[in-house]
């Protein structure tokens, strides 16, 4: 029996604010285990939570760019666990009131527009975090507290990819929204995800298992993959599958279970009794909409009109919000009309570079300005191509200008016939197989003889200039 997948993803987002969402403390990453806690986060008996104002902006903004309904009348709860790393025994959380509903979010997937709608959006509290060593488990309250954002997607996505496309995309926009970091490595952006399988064309949702411990997109799609073919398998056989919690194992690329599936009784959800409901007023709604500048997708768009790129170029360029802006400045700077030389260099070489360092484009270190003359250097024949791309490397390296690395490397470009005719000339009777080849109709010999010439020279030699003079030497040549 053929299945379709039915995926949900939760994503955990930290509000990058200066204190925490109901008490005063730092919220600095890195600092000494419980070196910043107080009786509010560590749930002291009679301390009372202070809702962060900040953070209650930030939630809304979120959720405008997704397109969200923000609720008029919203409040608290208490989301009641016991682990190790909650101190109070309960999160501060939202349940049947939260703060916004009904969004969405469009992802291209193979070259076509899907929309996946957006649940939920709303405002609670991180916990700690465990350290496990040996035999020992240690607590850091540190995190404890953080304003944390929790958007639930609609159970509309259904590959692995389509995944990978909403969290790249979510985390593209919020990036473009000055509210998170959205580091993983720090834990500053999280994602579980519910998976269920139901027969092709069946309207029934399936069984569904909740994936934990996933620390990056690609972790996310391939525990995802994983757990198609564990319940295809499972189902095949004729057997159930149980709803549970599976954890992703990312050196076995397996999932393994956890523990059952809580409900949302089993959290004995009550309103909050020491923060107050409270009223989100349509002139606060409109004042943090103003804030919202021009998103990925919008971007994208202008950079196709204003630019003439290509939708693939555009898109590559406007995923950082960063690299967007440096993008733009070399595109402004560019001084032809025809923008394609910078996009070409900026999603290929210099991306190149980038990835390999494991650093944006515009993390590189290397100035605009610089870009656009090593541009100019290679399109007024002074350098090669090649030689470019080796010019580029060196700049990301030593951040030196390329005049100066082609200065210091004698890469200048031979483009002048008459010091360019002797080698020419050389390896056209050294080679005259290939030129009778050349003669007799097979025109891509020529490119051979180019290549022995560029030898000759070190690579210093215009490949264009000297395929002039190849042809011209040959249609004259009684050879």
């Amino acid at each position: 029996m053929e299945y379709e997948a039915v995926i949900g993803l939760e994503v955990h987002l930290h509000l990058e604010t200066k204190s925490k969402a109901f008490c005063g403390c730092a919220t600095e990453f890195g600092k000494d285990a419980n070196a910043q806690v107080c009786p509010v986060c560590l749930g002291f008996p009679g301390s009372l939570p202070v809702l962060n104002k900040i953070a209650l902006d930030y939630a809304i903004k979120v959720a405008l760019a997704l397109n969200c309904q923000v609720q008029e009348y919203t409040r608290f709860d208490r989301k009641h666990y016991y682990y190790p790393d909650l101190p109070k025994n309960y999160q501060i959380s939202q349940y049947d009131l939260p703060l916004s509903r009904n969004g969405f979010l469009d992802i291209d997937i193979d070259g076509k527009t899907k929309r996946i709608g957006i649940t939920r959006a709303h405002l609670e509290e991180d916990a700690g975090k465990l350290i496990h060593k040996e035999n020992t488990t240690l607590v850091d309250f540190n995190r404890a507290g953080i304003p944390l954002l929790e958007i639930v997607s609609d159970p509309d996505i259904n590959s692995p990819q389509e995944a990978y496309a909403y969290l790249t995309s979510l985390k593209s926009l919020i990036e473009y929204l000055d509210v998170s970091d959205c580091d993983m490595e720090k834990g500053s952006l999280r994602c579980d995800a519910n998976i269920s399988l139901r027969p092709k064309g069946a309207k029934e949702l399936g069984t569904k298992a909740e994936l934990k411990n996933m620390n990056s997109f690609k972790a996310v799609r391939d525990a995802l993959a994983f757990e198609i073919r564990r319940q295809t398998e499972i189902l095949d056989a004729g057997e159930k599958i149980i709803q549970e919690t599976r954890l992703w194992d990312e050196k076995s690329q397996e999932t393994f279970s956890m523990r059952s599936k809580e409900e949302a009784k089993d959290y004995r959800y009550f309103p909050e009794p020491d923060l107050p409901p409270f009223m989100i007023k349509e002139e606060k709604i409109a004042e943090i909409q103003d804030t919202i500048g021009e998103l990925p997708k919008e971007k994208m768009q202008r950079f196709i009109k204003d630019y003439g790129l290509s939708q693939y170029d555009a898109k590559i360029l406007v995923g950082n919000k960063s690299d967007a802006a440096y993008a733009e400045t070399c595109l402004r700077g560019y001084p032809q009309k025809d923008k394609k030389a910078v996009a070409n260099w900026l999603v290929g070489p210099i991306a190149a570079i980038a990835s390999d360092n494991a650093v944006s484009i515009s993390g590189l270190g290397i100035l605009p300005k610089d870009v656009l003359e090593l541009i100019a250097f290679v399109e007024n024949g002074k350098i090669s191509h090649l030689a470019g791309k080796s010019v580029l490397a060196e700049m990301a390296k030593t951040h030196k200008s390329p005049a100066q690395i082609i200065s210091a490397q004698n890469l200048v470009q031979i483009s002048d016939e008459a010091s360019l005719e002797e080698d020419v000339n050389l390896v056209i009777q050294e080679n005259p197989k290939v030129v009778q080849d050349y003669k007799t109709g097979k025109e891509s010999s020529i490119m051979f003889l180019v290549g022995q010439v560029m030898k000759k020279t070190q690579g210093k030699a215009n490949p264009k200039v000297v395929q002039e003079i190849l042809k011209r030497i040959l249609k004259d040549s009684s050879l």
